[in-house]
């Protein structure tokens, strides 16, 4: 009886300690999203200024530019994958895994090969785990993105957009990451990126029209020069989203295993009590059953 009131003991020691790393955790996260939800609603203005000059550029013009023309075949989808460095955070890098999974047997069944580009660790050990190849990955701040990495990626992705198929390149860019809500809302979202499908976080209502451009230079060149920076922006949108994201639900997350930590050290705590009971009980009987013997 005395083992099992030290297994109970044991249990509750080491569960409270857990308990007081998940208060911790849940506290750092509850302090680092609202600098997440910020940084989003920051990054706004920026996405929709260069949105509206790319949708200028791209509807007032009658060009055949490569980063805004459907091509007639696309052949080799590129995927851009973008979870968490780090867990605890509930189902937050398996659903966006889940929805990257939907995308890729839809892109497959419509004839396309697939060339994923991954950022975090978690997406990172999935594709690992599983033998897949990907082309890069890259890992380190998911829960506080650099423009820097966003720009790199960018980069890469419009590298392998402009290489031909034969060389590797690729006809088309998905992004898959999860879209902020809300503190208790975060959903798994894909966009097409290339070629360009012009959206804007916050549209303008339906009776604001664009102003009429004059370009100078020339209109291709005009391209040129926004659609990279549109590329990056779009792209560290997303990742500000994501973080927002990560951090609501490992902020969750941690609150949800606190509260089943507090309710493991209130059973193991009813059970050690139950035992030792148990245990006096059993002793009194015994001295009780002594003291009778020795009467008689």
């Amino acid at each position: 009886m005395g083992a099992q009131i030290r297994v109970y003991r044991q249990k509750i020691s080491s569960t409270t300690s857990m308990r007081k790393i998940f208060k911790a955790m849940e506290l750092i996260a509850t302090s680092r999203i609202g600098k997440a939800r910020a940084r989003v609603a920051a990054s706004l203005p920026y996405a929709n200024a260069i949105t509206r000059a790319v949708s200028a550029v791209a509807t007032q013009s009658e060009i055949d530019h490569p980063l805004t023309t459907e091509p007639e075949q696309i052949r080799r989808a590129a995927v851009l994958v973008i979870t968490s460095d780090r867990g605890l955070a509930g189902s937050y890098s398996a659903s966006v895994l889940k929805q990257a999974e939907g995308l890729t047997e839809l892109l497959r069944e419509e004839g396309k090969e697939i060339k994923s580009y991954l950022v975090g660790r978690k997406a990172q050990a999935y594709f690992e785990f599983r033998n897949r190849e990907y082309a890069r990955v890259w890992t380190g701040g998911t829960d506080a993105p650099e423009f820097g990495t966003a720009r790199e990626i960018g980069a890469a992705l419009l590298e392998d957009f402009a290489t031909a198929y034969e060389e590797g390149g690729v006809d088309e860019i998905h992004v898959v990451y999860t879209r902020f809500k809300s503190m208790v809302t975060q959903e798994p979202t894909v966009i097409r990126l290339l070629p360009l499908e012009v959206v804007e976080e916050e549209a303008a209502s339906e009776s604001e029209l664009l102003p009429l451009y004059e370009f100078e230079p020339e209109t291709e060149q005009v391209l040129d020069a926004l659609l990279p920076r549109y590329i990056e922006s779009r792209i560290f949108a997303a990742m500000l989203q994501a973080a927002a994201s990560e951090l609501a639900a490992r902020q969750r997350a941690m609150k949800s295993a606190g509260d089943n930590a507090t309710e493991l050290i209130k059973k193991y705590t009813r059970l050690r009590n139950t035992a030792r009971q148990a245990e006096i009980t059993q002793e009194l009987s015994e001295i009780v059953a002594g003291a009778d013997a020795l009467a008689s």
